[in-house]
């Protein structure tokens, strides 16, 4: 198979094309080109999380419990959690991820598992896209399949290193196939695949309505400051509303007149 500086060199480069290709044909704007770039290279490491030990396992579980955090400030942002409760929650994020989530595939995940399949990829990237949540779903989905391409990247040099190709002959290693496949050889481990990106599926379809009704809850939340009401009502602390309070010392100050003043006019209409 691929060595790890073959995986993570050819998924860097299929990330800055696919960057390059989001900013000048699909209007990105550079920051999402560089970061949906920047997951795919990354992504070419995740199907190796299911190797015991090793290089990849050790950078992708310091990468991801540190960007997964980040990534989900607006997230954060939508429950409506104040700055104290964002910096707690990255924490326990990160805790999770760096010695829980890796420990799980360290302990119940072989290699060349069903983490090293299709649906494995298209779960990473619905991960992605509810991670990252955004008004526009073309810029969630933009960095959603920028992981969902790294990940392939790496799969499909798997297959490619399983062929031995000789003078005038062609031969397959044992491991071809064991890649780019929809099942593997253990049922549980298919059922448990499966339902995880149903799962993902289901949540990501209606992340959208869910993340709307969170908005607009924020919005008109009567216990965000501006809708408290003050207990000192005196007109000190009335707010101002584009007008000021009359200077009734100034001569130059004329009370306001509302139709029937002194004009001529209106003198003479009574008459």
């Amino acid at each position: 198979m691929a060595d790890f500086k073959t995986h993570i060199s050819v998924s860097t480069l299929t990330g800055i094309a696919y960057g390059y290709w989001g900013v000048t044909t699909q209007s990105m704007t550079l920051e999402n080109g560089m970061i949906a770039g920047g997951l795919c290279s990354v992504s070419g490491m995740l199907p190796d999380l299911d190797s015991d030990s090793g290089v990849p396992l050790r950078e992708i579980s310091m990468f991801v419990a540190a960007v997964v955090p980040v990534m989900m400030i607006q997230r954060f942002r939508d429950y409506g959690l104040s700055h104290e409760s964002m910096a707690l929650g990255a924490m326990l994020i990160y805790v999770a991820i760096r010695f829980g989530l890796f420990e799980f595939f360290k302990r119940f995940t072989i290699h060349r598992g069903m983490w090293h399949s299709l649906p494995a990829a298209a779960s990473a990237g619905l991960i992605t896209y509810l991670v990252t949540p955004c008004e526009s779903d073309g810029v969630r989905a933009y960095k959603a399949f920028g992981v969902v391409l790294g990940f392939l990247v790496h799969l499909i040099l798997d297959e490619i290193w399983a062929v031995e190709v000789g003078v005038g002959r062609i031969r397959t290693k044992k491991s071809f196939g064991t890649a780019l496949k929809f099942f593997g050889s253990d049922p549980i481990s298919n059922v448990g695949i499966y339902a995880i990106l149903f799962g993902l599926i289901y949540t990501a379809w209606s992340d959208n309505e869910i993340a709307a009704r969170l908005r607009e809850r924020a919005k008109y939340d009567l216990t965000a400051p501006g809708w408290q009401i003050d207990a000192d009502p005196s007109p000190g602390s009335w707010p101002q509303r584009g007008w000021t309070k009359p200077n009734l010392q100034d001569p130059a100050w004329q009370p306001p007149q509302f139709g029937i003043g002194n004009s001529t006019s209106d003198e003479s209409r009574w008459k």
